[in-house]
């Protein structure tokens, strides 16, 4: 991380960069690595990102607040359709926008769709980066024929070969995107990671643990909310969560065997939430049936996102 510091004659500069792509391209694991902390949960499941995680960065004389959106894919249900909009909201917003691919994957049918959606949702004031990651899975002259096809698809500012979870390339990355972002004062104090609620973070690294832990269907069903934070005289914190699941088999699954799957979940999530606080937690874990939560606006707030972008 660049040390933290005006330019010489006094002008900092600071904006939003939205990172965009296909589910699992890469997202959260860049913004945890540009942030250098775990600011947004990565799991081997798609479409795990759900809300717009925005992590600051400091790059030299600017600040870099990066707009985590949701996965782009094809939308089925309400929640798919929220999660999208979000992602495009996310995108509209930016200074910068940076398209993550995979580079073992290639040009798949989704790039191509973000591609065609890119040409009418972006200004001409915006720009557009490509960043090819996972680059340690293919030869240099696939990397080639890729960068090539991509930027005959798209006029990209730049296009950037990076590895996010390994750390390749990313620091040139971010310098660029930092020379990129217009002058003005920052929009963060300096030492801040996430402008998300520590509740909402609390609920994220539950989800994730589940997430982790849970069969492939069963995490798009459930959703962790915080609902009380008490903080304690000694410096502890009690932080009472529950997890909504959509029917009652599900419960039984999220338990687990005398207790044991839910409680292998509330310690390592436990664990996560100290070790983001630097305090000791004292966390409590509830699973409730609701068979219609992702019917339910109440639910998508939570989630910090737009119920109404579902219809």
């Amino acid at each position: 991380m660049a040390d933290r510091e005006t330019d010489g004659d006094g002008t900092t500069r600071a904006g939003f960069v939205a990172l965009i792509g296909e589910p699992n391209a890469g997202k959260s694991t860049l913004l945890n690595r540009m942030v250098g902390a775990k600011v947004s949960i990565v799991t081997h499941k798609v479409q795990t990102t759900r809300a717009r995680i925005r992590g600051v960065a400091m790059e030299g004389a600017a600040q870099i607040v990066f707009v985590d959106t949701p996965g782009l894919f094809r939308p089925r249900r309400r929640l798919d359709r929220a999660m999208v909009a979000a992602a495009w909201g996310g995108a509209s917003d930016a200074d910068v926008v940076v398209l993550l691919i995979e580079a073992h994957r290639g040009v798949t049918e989704g790039v191509r769709t973000i591609l065609a959606a890119l040409e009418d949702r972006i200004t001409p004031a915006q720009k557009v980066a490509l960043a090819i990651n996972k680059i340690d899975r293919v030869k240099a002259e696939a990397l080639l024929a890729l960068s090539a096809e991509m930027n005959a698809a798209f006029p990209f500012e730049r296009t950037f070969m990076i590895s996010a979870e390994k750390g390749h390339g990313v620091d040139d990355l971010r310098r660029w995107l930092a020379a990129e972002l217009p002058e003005g004062p920052w929009l963060y104090p300096e030492d801040q990671l996430a402008d998300l609620p520590m509740r909402m973070i609390a609920a994220e690294i539950t989800r994730e643990k589940l997430t982790l832990r849970l069969h492939q269907e069963l995490p798009y069903q459930l959703t962790v909310e915080t609902e009380g934070w008490v903080e304690r005289a000694d410096g502890s914190a009690r932080i009472d969560q529950v997890i909504y699941v959509a029917r009652d088999g599900h419960k039984g699954i999220i338990l687990g065997r005398r207790g044991e799957t839910i409680k292998a979940i509330s310690q390592a999530a436990r664990a996560e939430i100290e070790e983001f606080l630097g305090r000791p937690v004292h966390l409590f874990l509830q699973v409730k049936v609701r068979e219609n939560w992702l019917d339910e606006a109440e639910r998508y707030t939570e989630m910090g996102l737009d119920f109404r972008d579902g219809d």
